[in-house]
């Protein structure tokens, strides 16, 4: 712990302020939910981060039996093309993604990327409909239409890569 004291000239008091440099300033263990001001939509927690695998059993396995994470059981989607595998870990979750089908997008994911790798992250809205109205005026591109039933048995809609500075991001109705 490092102790700072900032005199302050004309003033007759000292200020003392203790601070540990390993803290974060907003590191918090509650949601925050951040919106435009003016929008009718709210940004939520983190719910996931999405992994591509090659190999879904031994994926699995690893944060299951090398790590001691609780892992879910493998659930094919085959709407969205894929198995997933869902990691907990107290304040978010990891998603396995492996291919089903061959047409899937992580199939062509896991062709430019043979070990796998980082796939999208998973943020909470409070209200998707007005949330994708608001971004498409803004120009961000969705990858679909409409919101589809995800994972969670909850409406989702994927943004564009290429307007999230490189990011897939999916935003799910909390």
């Amino acid at each position: 712990m490092a102790v700072l004291i900032y005199i302050v000239t004309g003033l007759s008091k000292c200020v003392l302020h203790t601070y540990s440099p390993t803290l974060r300033t907003l590191s918090i263990s509650t949601p925050l939910c951040q919106g435009i001001p003016g929008s009718v939509w709210k940004l939520g927690r983190l719910n996931h981060i999405a992994i591509a695998v090659p190999d879904m059993e031994k994926a699995t396995a690893l944060y299951r039996d090398v790590l001691g994470a609780q892992v879910s059981d493998k659930v094919p989607l085959p709407e969205h093309g894929v198995y997933t595998v869902f990691v907990e870990l107290g304040n978010t979750k990891l998603e396995l993604l492996h291919p089903l089908g061959e047409k899937s997008p992580i199939a062509g994911f896991l062709q430019k990327n043979k070990s796998g790798g980082m796939h999208h992250i998973c943020i909470e809205v409070d209200d998707i409909s007005a949330a994708i109205v608001d971004l498409k005026a803004r120009n961000i591109r969705t990858l679909s239409a409409e919101p589809r039933i995800g994972a969670h048995g909850k409406p989702v809609m994927f943004l564009h890569p290429k307007d999230c500075d490189g990011v897939l991001v999916e935003l799910e109705q909390a």
